[in-house]
């Protein structure tokens, strides 16, 4: 009987040593994959900004029809940053604080950290990559919008000194109007999201949730038409060439590479558009 016990002491005792060895494996494992993420999140970041050192013809013809649309758009700002302010009184209170709430850094941050530790958690490589994309092309287009507005200094609509004011490296925040920062942050979510849905009902309904935060900066008189515009199509831009980099590392791939950025100038009797295909 005492030899029985013993055994069964013995067993108990390798069951719980190799549970101890089996939990040390797995954290050693999300180790590994915390610190391959986080490599590739800096990685993707200098892929994303050295992209345009590699631009082909088709590359810089994208590049030539953001600037001219953006251009449209600024030399309309005044008009349109007036008329969009001018409604602000009848939209609703709660999609203002949504467009404040969601472009916020913070809450960008939180959220797109939150994909990546819960990948991380269950070993999902799908929320894994996702985490990863999210996080790096925030990081990548924040740090971006933050040296365009201190380099560029253009006038917020509320300095009420017209939309061809620049002050370059002015540190008030009044002449941080180019880009938006919530736009592009929110923005390059939604577009990164977008990614994982086929449905283009899906993809439109995310897309318009994005450019909500755009749209209430304008309302607020925090950045002109123009500023948003540019904002999209860097946020495109930015998903796009780290997307691309990220399929080269993980084998989850959401990346369609029929899909390119198009900007189109839309002109007709008594009408202008501006269309940004993706």
């Amino acid at each position: 009987m005492k030899n029985i016990f013993i055994l069964i002491l013995f067993l108990s005792s390798l069951h719980a040593m190799g549970q101890e060895m089996d939990t040390s494996a797995q954290d050693e494992k999300r180790w590994n994959m915390f610190t391959y993420d986080m490599g590739n999140i800096i990685k993707s970041m200098g892929y994303s900004y050295s992209r345009p050192l590699h631009w082909q013809g088709k590359q810089w013809l994208n590049f030539g029809e953001v600037v001219a649309g953006t251009g449209v758009l600024y030399m309309i700002d005044d008009d349109t940053s007036r008329f969009i302010r001018n409604q602000q009184t009848s939209v609703p209170k709660l999609l203002r604080d949504y467009g404040e709430l969601y472009g916020n850094p913070e809450n960008n941050y939180l959220a797109t950290a939150g994909v990546y530790l819960t990948g991380l958690a269950l070993k999902n490589e799908k929320l894994r990559r996702t985490g990863v994309l999210l996080i790096a092309s925030a990081s990548s287009s924040g740090l971006l919008q933050q040296v365009l507005k201190s380099v560029v200094g253009r006038a917020r609509p509320v300095a009420d000194l017209g939309k061809d004011t620049f002050d370059p490296f002015n540190p008030s925040r009044n002449f941080h109007s180019f880009p938006s920062g919530h736009t592009m942050l929110a923005f390059t979510n939604a577009y990164a999201i977008a990614k994982q849905f086929e449905s283009p009902w899906i993809k439109g309904a995310i897309y318009l949730g994005g450019l909500i935060p755009g749209m209430s900066r304008i309302w607020d008189g925090q950045h002109w038409l123009s500023d948003v515009a540019i904002s999209v199509a860097i946020s495109i831009f930015t998903v796009e060439s780290i997307d691309r980099y990220l399929d080269s590392k993980y084998d989850e791939k959401y990346n369609d590479q029929s899909k390119d950025m198009s900007w189109d100038l839309n002109f007709g009797p008594g009408t202008m558009g501006v269309t940004l295909r993706f």
